[in-house]
């Protein structure tokens, strides 16, 4: 009977790091990209910058207690679109474009983030 109350870690795992850590790094990854790109890849890292910097004020802004207004209400409200992936999947898929420009540097970044968002959607895919 234990078992049945208990969630499966990997979901567990799976939604700590859904909710507090992809958003996070990914703009990390975006700010970097940002900071030491060149040419037309800094377009799409700013573009993911600030959509990632968008969710991570929606998951902590309850924490600070900004959750009023129409404003906070959207955007929770797109935060929770196609159970929680949209908002790591838009981000993510205006990234990618990073991986394709030509003079974009430091590829080690567009191989970090393959690696994180094939790990998620494996995850994803695991949990469902």
């Amino acid at each position: 009977m234990n078992s049945l109350l208990q969630p499966d870690p990997v979901l567990l795992g799976f939604l700590f790091f859904k909710k507090f850590v992809y958003l996070e790094v990914l703009a990390l990854l975006a700010l970097i990209r940002v900071i030491v790109g060149r040419g037309l890849a800094r377009w799409p890292a700013l573009m993911t910058l600030v959509l990632c910097l968008g969710g991570i004020a929606t998951v902590f802004a309850p924490a600070l207690g900004l959750n009023e207004g129409p404003l906070y209400v959207t955007a929770a409200q797109m935060m929770a679109g196609g159970g929680g992936m949209a908002p790591l999947l838009v981000p993510s898929a205006i990234f990618l474009i990073c991986s394709i420009t030509p003079r974009a540097r430091w590829r080690i970044i567009d191989v970090l983030h393959l690696l994180m968002l094939a790990g998620l959607l494996l995850v994803w895919w695991w949990v469902s």
